[in-house]
């Protein structure tokens, strides 16, 4: 069956192909890591300490990764390009990773003489010949540059990616692999019929703070509407004032510390009239809200591998209610060449 249900449009054609091969690149990107995983490893048990530069959906996975750097031991702090480039930190003792899908954004060119002669300064890219994987000693995905609007296949693999450097340093990646050959996924249809009166939707999470970035990102790109994410710490202090039945909230939930933060938020929501979707692999039965939709237990990135086919059929589905034409760009590009 196609990941994202009934295909019709360029975009959404294009979408469907990207999604399908995402696990079986995954998995191949994985593989071909490990030897320069290693050394960024080695590099990184040394120095103690990591800057993760990205941008878009990219910035997103290196988000969602930080959080198991740190339970590694390592200081590591995911940074915007953009924000590198106009306030930047003193990476001389950093190990410097890029990541850029394309390897060709704007940023990453205005970086690169920055990093390059940095001895642990490394790229993550889906294209080898791209400016970033010419320039810096890189991880490659498998498959190639991805070519749909927004970011699926290649946040898959830029996490298989990471998941390399990080088993390297230690992490069991075991459980992350078999979902990834598993491929979990829900049907979207109600959550999407929740959400479908919503003028704006805010996505959170704790330790899932990242894929409620990523999630975000793909909502606003396809279905043009305003989405926000929000760290849950960060959406108690003050956002909770826009909560009624316009705005949706979508609550992402691991087994994790924070479980009861997580299902207090929702319910909280709840109560303030918001539509409220929680995502959850915690095995937890202390979480209410209007739509629960549950996958096996899991923690980290096995449980972001689980959630995430299951987020981008759902944004897909929210734009389907919306727009004519998902997928296609109105007034961005696959690859930004502008700042």
């Amino acid at each position: 069956m196609s990941p994202t249900g009934n295909i019709t449009g360029e975009g959404l054609l294009a979408i469907d192909r990207e999604m399908a091969r995402q696990h079986d690149d995954a998995l191949a990107s994985f593989a071909a890591a490990t030897d320069l995983a290693a050394r960024i490893a080695d590099a990184l048990r040394l120095r103690r300490r990591a800057i993760l530069l990205g941008i878009g959906g990219s910035h997103a996975v290196n988000r969602m990764v930080e959080v198991e750097y740190r339970a590694l031991g390592i200081q590591a702090l995911a940074l915007s390009l953009s924000e590198q480039l106009y306030s930047p930190l003193d990476l001389s003792d950093s190990v410097v990773i890029v990541t850029s899908q394309s390897g060709e954004s704007a940023e990453v060119h205005r970086v690169l003489p920055d990093v390059a002669g940095h001895a642990t300064s490394y790229g993550m890219t889906l294209e080898p010949n791209s400016t970033l994987g010419r320039s810096l000693p890189s991880l490659i995905g498998a498959g190639g540059t991805e070519q749909a609007f927004a970011a699926t296949r290649s946040l898959t693999i830029t996490l298989a990616l990471h998941l390399s450097v990080l088993a390297a340093l230690g992490l069991d990646p075991a459980a992350a692999l078999d979902i990834l050959r598993m491929r979990p996924r829900l049907d979207v249809t109600e959550a999407a019929k929740l959400l479908k009166p919503c003028k704006a939707i805010v996505y959170s999470g704790r330790a899932l703070r990242g894929l409620a970035e990523a999630v975000a990102l793909s909502t606003t790109e396809l279905a043009r509407m305003p989405a926000y994410a929000l760290e849950g710490g960060q959406f108690r202090h003050g956002p909770l004032e826009m909560l009624g039945p316009d705005l949706g909230t979508v609550h992402f939930c691991a087994d994790e510390p924070a479980v009861s933060l997580v299902a207090g938020l929702a319910r909280d929501t709840v109560s303030g009239g918001s539509p409220t979707l929680v995502v959850d692999t915690s095995g937890s039965d202390a979480i209410h809200a209007d739509l629960i939709m549950r996958l096996p237990r899991a923690s980290g990135i096995a449980s972001i591998l689980s959630m995430l086919p299951t987020a981008q059929r759902l944004a897909i589905g929210l734009a389907g209610q919306r727009v004519s034409d998902v997928g296609i760009p109105l007034r961005t590009t696959k690859i930004t060449r502008s700042e």
